[in-house]
């Protein structure tokens, strides 16, 4: 057993910093490197690109982030970890063994995990009773099954961890928990039980702080964001990790950013429900047991991380088709810049409801305004103001009228417009969110490793 690992964060989601897997396996010592590529949305999007084309439904960024780390991982014995594979693992596998071939590179173990996808299998399960119900409105998949794009389990770090055993270099998971990336070596290298739910909780959360990149070391801060340096050259967040489930977030030394109390701190809030009560396929953690402590330096230890069993579901993520949906924005300058802007949604309002046009959603913001806090917006005066509308509704032809009746604004309405871009908005796919519950009983994953 080693006596501790570095696990390096080097995206936080897809078209996350290009250059910081690279800083993370080039500019200081790690053993692991993570990269997650997927959200819910992504899915989705990666299944309609291997509909298209069945070579394709993985993160295309993952490989041209090997081509450049390849030469690091073999020098330096660095093994990745990632999610990039999206609905295709086994073809970014192969794409990446030809990456390898490029360098002259033999020998490279490549895993892939397979069995997330239940895309395939979604009437065999709801035939067998798995009724799969929406997690908040109760809705049964079955009323969306024929508008399904995308239906993938969260996995936890177990099928990973068996990919490491196996002697994988590089391991490609579809979707993956975020928090899976980061637990997976250390249950592998200190060989935690799977019942050890302390552990397994303390390395949830050490893949919580890890999952979101930058966000823990300084960028996306709400603190003193004014003194955070150099965020020109930001260093990604690295967990030093020891058998006894404690560790240390931090970074390489020599990059920007930081790494504080008040850094880690915000990254564990993020996308929190009830902090003691956060759920994983490995475990259930409690945040409130969490204790941090800031040695300096950037370097914060966590630690006294309780956990209790993992429930016997996994969480199913699905997308559906729900419509169509249309923006445009019309920005008009001072004086009265506001007065203009909502003039003018009075105007596009009327004439909508004039030719009859119903949609599901209407929605008008005055960026410059209201955009981030709506009702709560003070009042200001602002120098120019953009309109932003947009509608939603399941009648195509009325979506795209909706887009001929944006540009005809700037001269007959409110004077002073100054920006029009984008052209005439044309309809676009609604995708909806479908999370679900499933019985962990009736889904077999499978690790595979193959060498180029």
């Amino acid at each position: 057993m080693k006596s501790s690992i570095r696990i390096a964060s080097g995206q936080g989601f897809w078209g996350d910093l290009p250059r910081a897997p690279l800083d993370q396996v080039s500019r200081g010592p790690i053993d692991y490197l993570m990269l997650d590529y997927l959200a819910e949305v992504t899915m989705s999007i990666l299944q309609k690109q291997k509909m298209r084309d069945p070579n394709l439904g993985y993160a295309k960024d993952l490989v041209e982030v090997c081509d450049e780390i390849l030469p690091y991982l073999v020098e330096r014995g660095i093994t990745v970890i990632t999610n990039g594979g999206g609905v295709n693992p086994e073809a970014a596998r192969d794409r990446i063994f030809e990456v390898a071939r490029k360098h002259g590179i033999t020998g490279l173990k490549i895993g892939v995990v397979l069995g997330d996808n239940i895309l395939p299998r979604i009437d065999e399960l709801i035939a067998d009773g798995h009724v799969m119900k929406h997690m908040e409105t109760g809705e049964p998949m079955s009323t969306v099954r024929e508008r399904l794009l995308s239906a993938n389990v969260y996995t936890g770090a177990w099928p990973v961890v068996e990919a490491l055993r196996q002697g994988a270099q590089i391991v490609i998971t579809g979707r993956t928990t975020d928090t899976g990336l980061t637990l997976a070596p250390m249950i592998h290298e200190f060989g935690w039980a799977m019942d050890d739910w302390d552990k397994l909780a303390a390395g949830t959360v050490a893949g919580h702080i890890n999952e979101c990149g930058a966000q823990a070391s300084g960028g996306n801060f709400l603190g003193d964001w004014r003194n955070v340096p150099d965020l020109t050259d930001v260093g990604f967040p690295i967990i030093e990790a020891f058998p006894d489930g404690t560790f240390v977030v931090t970074k390489h030394e020599g990059t920007g950013g930081m790494v504080t109390r008040e850094t880690v701190s915000e990254q564990l809030l993020y996308e929190i429900g009830d902090p003691t009560d956060y759920i994983t396929p490995d475990c259930v953690a409690d945040f409130t047991s969490i204790c941090l402590e800031d040695l300096g330096n950037d370097r914060v230890r966590v630690y006294g991380v309780k956990g209790r069993p993992a429930t016997p579901f996994f969480k199913v993520s699905a997308s559906y088709l729900d419509g169509f949906v249309a923006f445009s924005t019309l920005t008009y300058s001072a004086p009265e810049a506001l007065q203009k802007a909502q003039a003018a949604d009075r105007i596009l309002r009327g004439r909508l409801e004039r030719l009859g046009l119903h949609f599901d959603e209407i929605r008008t913001e005055f960026v410059g305004m209201n955009a981030c806090h709506g009702a709560l917006a003070g009042a200001i005066e602002p120098n120019e103001v953009m309109m932003r509308v947009g509608v939603r509704g399941h009648d195509r032809k009325a979506i795209e009228r909706f887009g001929k009746e944006i540009a005809p604004l700037i001269l007959t309405g409110p004077p002073s417009v100054t920006g029009f871009s984008g052209g005439r908005p044309k309809p676009s796919d609604v995708v909806a969110y479908f999370p679900a519950l499933l019985d962990k009983s009736v889904l077999t994953m499978r690790a595979v490793v193959d060498a180029c």
